[in-house]
């Protein structure tokens, strides 16, 4: 069987984490079928292609363009797939051949991010809805439909109107260069000198992600503890830009960091010397940086939503994310309450057990089987 995956997304963060990993794996336990992996130039050399069966293609087409629903299907046509992966929802509305799509939430549905866009209003508004229109038409004409979470596939089944048996859950994995790598304890913030006591947030700052109550509830926080701080990491865009002005406005520029471009070794010491990672999401397709946390042995703090519930299990202390004092009242218990340090740590460690992407990949390569006419044996190696 010949697959194609769509890797145009490799050198993003939560998708690009998922596709590299799930290429890695794939590569290691699938010596039978022909792999055909479309990716961006800028993307080529970082590919470590170590099984003959996979080879690279060039696809520079960005996705959510009007390129990608025209000329993508005639590259990936080129190839006589007789399955493809699309790793995202952005699915050519015109390739017809089988397919399988992994939708990694839903949150576009419930949260817009036109904020962040330069469009007017109504242009932007027909965009989004050309947005939702693709996804329900990828879900449509797939074969399957691979989900990260079992609350993200009921969203999908009952947004989409798909099938229950027709979405498959693959859960995530933590990368072996995030856990609980050997990193400095002293921790130097960039030119904000050290600190020792400090909450941390790792991902983007969308409006879904809830930031700004947990500035509130660090805001209360800090008036009774003065010699904590906030450390923030992710990559700068329109919303993390709009996060520093409110922290400069809340006058908390000495209290709150943000950090972006960390290597994982720099990652998994953050993870390791902080108070909690903080999750004050409104919503979420999986809850990954939990997963990271619990293998640095770090504390984590999360919102009271299905998705990370689901995840994270007992292992975690949650709170009401629209309760500001609810999420005071929990980093405060960090700051005084040292029960919770071994307790939650140990079923922390006990948790990530159930999550691997070795795992992820053997679940996805007997979606491709049984998604392809052209066969339905699982190859050798495909079995746990």
């Amino acid at each position: 069987m010949k697959i194609g995956i769509d890797c145009r997304l490799w050198d993003e963060t939560g998708v690009g984490r998922y596709i590299r990993n799930l290429v890695y794996n794939l590569q290691k336990i699938d010596k039978k079928n022909d792999y055909v992996l479309f990716a961006l130039s800028k993307d080529y050399d970082q590919f470590k292609i170590q099984n003959s069966k996979f080879k690279i293609v060039r696809a520079d087409i960005k996705w959510h363009t009007l390129e990608e629903q025209l000329k993508l299907p005639q590259i990936l046509n080129n190839e006589s797939l007789d399955l493809m992966h699309f790793t995202y929802f952005s699915v050519p509305l015109f390739y017809n051949r089988p397919f399988v799509v992994t939708i990694h939430d839903l949150i576009i549905n419930h949260f817009p991010t036109g904020l962040a866009s330069t469009l007017p209003s109504p242009i932007y508004n027909l965009k989004l809805l050309g947005y939702k229109f693709v996804i329900a038409q990828a879900a449509k004409k797939a074969k399957k439909i691979i989900t990260v979470s079992n609350s993200t596939k009921e969203e999908i089944v009952d947004h989409l109107g798909v099938d229950s048996d027709k979405v498959i859950v693959t859960y995530e994995g933590v990368d072996s260069t995030i856990r609980n790598s050997k990193f400095p304890t002293t921790l130097s913030l960039r030119g904000a000198g050290k600190t020792q006591n400090y909450f941390l947030y790792v991902g983007n700052v969308y409006p879904h992600k809830n930031m700004e109550r947990l500035l509130e509830a660090f805001n209360i926080l800090i008036s009774q503890y003065p010699n904590i701080s906030l450390v923030c990491v992710g990559k700068e865009d329109y919303f993390y830009k709009r996060l520093k002005r409110k922290v400069e406005e809340m006058k908390l520029s000495d209290k709150v960091f943000f950090l972006q471009n960390i290597s994982d070794e720099e990652l998994s010491g953050l993870y390791q010397n902080t108070l909690a990672l903080v999750l004050p999401s409104l919503m979420e397709g999986f809850g990954l940086t939990a997963l990271e946390a619990m293998a640095n042995k770090c504390l984590v703090l999360a919102a009271d939503i299905p998705a990370l519930k689901e995840i994270c299990g007992d292992a975690a202390i949650y709170f009401d994310t629209y309760s500001i004092g609810d999420m005071k009242k929990r980093m405060e218990e960090m700051l005084n309450d040292s029960n919770h340090l071994t307790e939650n740590i140990e079923k922390g460690l006990e948790r990530i057990k159930l999550f691997s992407w070795q795992k992820m990949a053997k679940e996805t390569l007997r979606i491709y089987e049984s998604s392809s006419s052209a066969s339905r044996r699982c190859p050798e190696g495909c079995s746990e």
